[in-house]
């Protein structure tokens, strides 16, 4: 059972509330959602959701050397059919590219931690025109290290300290730690 439209507007409406000064970044995504179009199949080319786990230990936080992309990234990813939620979706992914222990990782919180909406290069490679993402990220922690990497998507894994991060993947690292009362 694939992840409905409603729980992603539900995501999305309950980050609005938590940082309202984001909604006119974010209304097409709102507007999109409200008409209700298959949002987490990888095939809907108007917009489809990723998912991110930003996963903090101490006082690093974890990054994904991106193999497509070529940069470094928090771990994540697109939804697959079986998901059935997007904080699990998140999990999912972290776990598939880092090969962290999924019983040593703890969410921050049920609620999204950053949402981005944005334009993504067409990769014909797999099919794919020009078309927008809106990642919802999620906050974790955890005791573990990373085990085996999914070599097909990533090509490294680290742990950052938290100005380093923000510097090469952005603000939402801030953000995605402050709920944890632990960074920023």
């Amino acid at each position: 059972m694939s992840i409905a439209d409603s729980e992603i507007a539900e995501a999305l409406a309950a980050y609005l509330d938590r940082y309202p000064e984001e909604k006119t970044l974010l209304a097409e995504p709102v507007e999109l959602l409200a008409r209700g179009k298959d949002f987490a199949s990888r095939r809907n080319f108007d917009m489809h959701v990723t998912v991110g786990a930003l996963l903090t230990r101490g006082e690093e936080i974890l990054l994904v050397g991106h193999l497509a992309y070529g940069i470094p990234l928090q771990p994540g990813g697109h939804l697959e059919p079986t998901d059935t939620t997007l904080i699990d979706a998140a999990v999912r992914e972290l776990v598939e590219e880092t090969g962290i222990d999924p019983d040593s990782v703890v969410a921050v919180s049920q609620e999204p931690v950053y949402v981005e909406f944005g334009r993504v290069p067409a990769r014909p490679q797999k099919d794919e025109p020009e078309h927008f993402h809106l990642d919802v990220g999620y906050a974790f922690t955890t005791t573990g290290d990373v085990g085996s990497l999914q070599e097909s998507e990533v090509t490294s894994a680290a742990w950052y300290r938290l100005d380093e991060a923000e510097r090469l993947v952005g603000p939402r690292i801030r953000r995605a730690c402050a709920p944890s009362g632990r960074m920023g």
